[in-house]
């Protein structure tokens, strides 16, 4: 949504107002608010609480609120439930948020959620922009998940209506010393070893560190497939005074993997029938590899200024290097002689860096005796593709004589090569924003706000025209009725942006794409907010881009209209139902069609559900659940080629041997189900067999 000057000035004596409104409410209301302590980031951590939900979340609008007064569809992976299921990396967790389609095409996941494809994910709130899912960050240095479905643009800028996912760290919360170790073996000669130590580092505890280190090896159900990870984690909380609240830390993850696939097995063979191959093979070689090296620094200071008002700085720089060297194959296979296949190979360097940048002003206060927040903040984003070099040794692609018995190496750089150099480029973006908690009444609560965007891509590479759009205006509005102490009823509009490539008749770029979410439901706490419940209904209209009229000077015009229309329900129950019995559910289901009435991306599943429960008895724990999705499909007619409907079984027990010592067994795909992970004529892609990981893990 284009801002006006108009409009901005509005906005801006709106938020003048606000700010006065607040301090002077507070002013008047001293005998009512006394002199607090700053919050420490990690207030609500959760792997202290051994729960499948938490108290509060701040990922949809930077204001701390319950899971019950968020007025989104919300959700929330907690350590003790990434524990229970044995999730580990970021692509693991993927399998289990609830709504969430994945096509795998190789070590990267295409993710897509209510229709639209996930496009950025979020560290400690920071918007991190990536096109796949290919760095499968380590999970060890992660306290939560937060997740926020739909269009989540006010914290966020730039992006599709799909789903937020916000990864929160951990902190050094500890004044005592305290340290685990663990020791993981499982399937396919994977192993592990990990550490995590915290301590005080002066007298008082005032200041306080923290460091995880891990390292895995394992190899795969595929052949000639090695992954090896390497973690280092490091955080510094201190208290500086009583009011002052000051985090850095750093982070190391190398990733590196060998006998890699690009793309995947071929679909079909020559005679049109559909191929069934053993799931052990894989379109590669062993000079194959796909390294991934994520340096990350990070800060955090909390200064209370003045009773509760405080002013939160935070700012984060992550440097990717991404090198790798891989083949590709593509065609149709003959069954007698395995001839009808071409093949290309590709060898690449590529290094991202990014900045992150946000600052913001809490300002809670009285007024009618009853609590308000207001926040208002800026951001800065920046992400520069400072380096990518690659090239297709001796040109594209070559005939393979034979799928089924091939040896190829990776050609030595030559004059025959075809050089692939994208020269430096960046997307910068800026944004002030303003939220607000204002309670109505005791029982009816507005959460309001808006961003104003300023969105910029340049590059060196003379031939790439600059984009720039400024004054996007991203509002936000919720209401939240309680309708006794455990239930609440909720509607919302919420919305987003995502910029646009494509020029108009008059040689202009088209506005950007707005994504706009409307939704209402019900939510629930019981059991004094042990167990969370929800079940929202929603309708996402994103605009499109469709061609207009006939070429000028060559290149062809294009218009925004009418585009996807995506609408479904999500039902949620995560919590504590016993002191006994832990139980984490979820269903979503959705269709979304294009302006023409066709369905809108056949590979995600329509409907897709997880559950899991854990019983606990004495020293032993028991735990079970199923991950399901619906039928995809990709093609039409002869080639049309589908995955039905499945469901993976999952489960694990867990033992104390004594009051230090915990071993745990997880099984997953425990039935053996055969599925496509990923489906495409030249990227047919195998999901795990049945594969089990023992973890002994000892507490100091």
């Amino acid at each position: 949504m284009k801002l006006s000057k108009q409009k901005i000035l509005g906005l801006s004596f709106c938020t003048a107002f606000l700010i006065h409104g607040s301090v002077f409410a507070a002013e008047n209301n001293k005998e009512k608010t006394s002199l607090g302590t700053v919050e420490v980031v990690s207030s609500n951590d959760s792997e202290t609480t051994n729960s499948y939900t938490v108290d509060s979340m701040n990922s949809a609008t930077k204001l701390n609120l319950s899971l019950r007064h968020t007025p989104q569809s919300v959700n929330v992976l907690t350590t003790q439930k990434l524990n229970d299921l044995g999730i580990t990396s970021y692509q693991e967790m993927l399998t289990n948020v609830t709504g969430v389609s994945l096509d795998r095409w190789d070590e990267r996941l295409k993710t897509t959620a209510r229709g639209f494809e996930i496009d950025y994910y979020k560290v400690d709130g920071m918007p991190t922009y990536i096109t796949y899912n290919d760095r499968d960050l380590d999970l060890a240095m992660f306290d939560r998940v937060e997740i926020v479905r739909g269009a989540n643009g006010l914290t966020t800028g730039a992006g599709n209506p799909a789903l937020s996912i916000n990864l929160v760290r951990k902190r050094a919360t500890s004044k005592e010393f305290k340290a685990d170790a663990s020791i993981s073996v499982g399937s396919w000669d994977a192993y592990s070893f990990m550490t995590d130590i915290s301590s005080a580092l002066n007298s008082d505890g005032s200041i306080r560190g923290r460091l995880i280190a891990k390292h895995q090896d394992k190899n795969s159900f595929m052949d000639g497939y090695e992954k090896e990870n390497n973690l280092l984690y490091g955080v510094v909380d201190m208290d500086l005074t009583d009011s002052t609240f000051v985090s850095v830390g750093a982070s190391y993850q190398n990733i590196e993997r060998k006998g890699v696939r690009w793309g995947g097995l071929p679909a079909f063979y020559s005679d049109g029938s559909k191929t069934n191959f053993d799931r052990s093979l894989t379109v590669s070689d062993d000079w194959t590899y796909w390294d991934t090296e994520v340096k990350s620094i990070f800060a955090n200071l909390e200064q209370l200024l003045y009773k509760d008002i405080s002013l939160n700085l935070a700012y984060s720089y992550d440097e990717i290097d991404n090198k790798n060297a891989m083949l590709y194959f593509k065609g149709k296979v003959n069954k007698a002689d395995g001839s009808g296949i071409s093949y290309m190979d590709w060898e690449s360097d590529k290094t991202n860096k990014q900045h992150n940048l946000d600052l913001n002003l809490k300002l809670p206060f009285e007024f009618g005796n009853l609590a308000q927040e207001i926040i208002i903040g800026t951001s800065y984003n920046k992400d520069k593709t400072s380096n990518y070099k690659g090239r297709y040794p001796n040109g594209y692609y070559s005939s393979l004589p034979n799928f089924f018995n091939y040896d190829l190496t990776l050609a030595k750089v030559s004059n025959a090569d075809i050089p692939y150099i994208v020269e430096p480029e960046e997307i910068e973006q800026k944004a002030i924003y303003l939220a607000g908690n204002f309670s109505l009444t005791e029982t009816l609560k507005l959460i309001a706000g808006a961003r104003v965007s300023s969105w910029e891509y340049s590059s060196t590479d003379e031939t790439k025209e600059k984009r720039k759009f400024d004054n996007e205006l991203t509002p936000y509005v919720g209401v939240v009725y309680d309708l006794d102490k455990n239930h609440s009823i909720y509607a919302s509009y919420t919305s987003i942006f995502k910029p646009s490539d494509k020029k108009n008749r008059s040689d202009n770029f088209l506005d950007p794409i707005e994504g706009k979410n409307y939704e209402t439901g019900i939510k629930a706490e019981y059991f004094d907010g042990k167990l969370n419940a929800s079940l929202s209904v929603f309708r996402i209209e994103q605009d499109g881009a469709e061609e207009d009229g006939t070429p000028i000077a060559g290149k062809q015009p294009y218009k925004l209209v009418s585009g996807v229309v995506s609408k479904g329900f999500e039902l949620d129950l995560n919590g504590q139902i016993t002191d006994n019995l832990n139980l984490s559910f979820g269903v979503a289901n959705y269709k979304a069609e294009t302006a023409e009435g066709e369905k809108f991306d056949t590979k995600a599943s329509r409907t897709t559900a997880n559950l899991f429960a854990k019983y606990s008895m004495n020293k032993f724990q028991v735990g079970a659940g199923v991950n399901y999705k619906s039928k995809f499909y990709t093609g039409a007619g002869a080639e049309k080629i589908t995955q039905k409907a499945y469901a993976i079984a999952n489960a694990m027990a867990s033992y104390k041997l004594n009051s230090n010592t915990n071993l745990q067994l997880n099984v997953n795909n425990v039935f053996d189900k055969k599925y496509y992970s990923g489906i495409g004529a030249n990227s047919m892609t195998y999901g795990d067999p049945r594969n089990v990981m023992l973890t002994l893990k000892y507490t100091f």
